[in-house]
């Protein structure tokens, strides 16, 4: 039960941490490898919080306000100049990401700083008991999925991104605003990544460069899910149960290596990834 619940909840995790750059991606067509440094400033949200004495909950919505700003500028100053050159998209989004590890570092130091827990104690499942902050991660998990579906299924923002998705020359003849579009799926996305850094401070320490520990691993399953959430969501649950596999009877370190090196092997297999299953 143990080894279910473990590969349920780092799947969830996994969902969580790349869902900001799968919106990104999804709709701009651009890898976001300032995405680490979102995971940073959200999880250094939760320091500050923490410093404040306040409850450590309230860094959800400063990471989402500060992500969301920073994002909207880096899209009109750094992003929105290269949509047609997206190989210098990606190394400009890679360089934002390494002065924001060193502007968080000068401010913060490069001490690494252990944050409480969001959530404490244990539920008991079927006779085991297990963290209820992981499961909880499940249910968040479960609802960022359903806000990604509602989102586009429901809302005028939704429709227009994809119709952008489908065609962005045909929605901009059609009188749709595309660069309004761009910018405000990378103000959310930024800021769904922000959040994502303040959900990971219960499961791992808080340094400035710990969001390029994730960052390849989101990388990989953005890469094999295409812009489908149900791949996406397919794609986590398949990797993080054996990266959790693997973690459990092989070696952590080799766990660790397990979704990036799979998602590679997958993209050399069937380059669609899970895109249309």
């Amino acid at each position: 039960m143990v080894l279910v619940l473990d590969s349920l909840t780092t799947a969830a995790v996994l969902f969580i941490v790349s869902s900001g750059l799968f919106m990104i991606f999804g709709v701009l067509q651009i890898i976001n490898f300032a995405h680490g440094a979102w995971l940073g400033l959200g999880a250094y949200a939760t320091v500050v919080t923490t410093a404040l004495g306040v409850s450590p909950w309230l860094a959800l919505p400063l990471a989402f306000v500060v992500g969301g700003v920073l994002g909207g500028l880096t899209e009109r100053l750094v992003v929105r100049p290269l949509y047609a050159r997206p190989l210098d998209a990606i190394l400009a989004t890679w360089g934002l990401g390494i002065v924001i590890g060193q502007l968080i570092t000068l401010a913060f130091g490069r001490d690494v700083q252990m944050i409480p827990a969001l959530m404490t104690g244990t539920v008991d499942v079927l006779g085991t008991a297990y963290s209820a902050y992981r499961l909880t991660a499940i249910a968040i998990a479960l609802a960022i999925g359903l806000g990604f579906v509602l989102a586009l299924e429901r809302t005028r923002l939704g429709l227009t991104a994809r119709a952008v998705i489908m065609n962005e020359a045909l929605a901009r003849a059609l009188g749709i605003n595309t660069a309004r579009v761009r910018l405000a799926t990378f103000m959310l996305g930024s800021a769904v990544a922000a959040c994502a850094g303040v959900l990971l401070t219960p499961l791992t320490s808080v340094d400035p460069n710990m969001g390029v520990i994730w960052l390849i691993g989101c990388f990989m399953l953005v890469m094999v899910s295409g812009s489908s959430v149900r791949a996406l969501a397919l794609a986590c649950i398949v990797f993080g149960t054996a990266q959790v596999v693997v973690s459990t009877h092989v070696s952590p370190i080799l766990g660790g290596m397990t979704v990036a090196v799979l998602c590679a092997l997958m993209l050399r297999l069937r380059p669609k990834g899970f895109a249309g299953v």
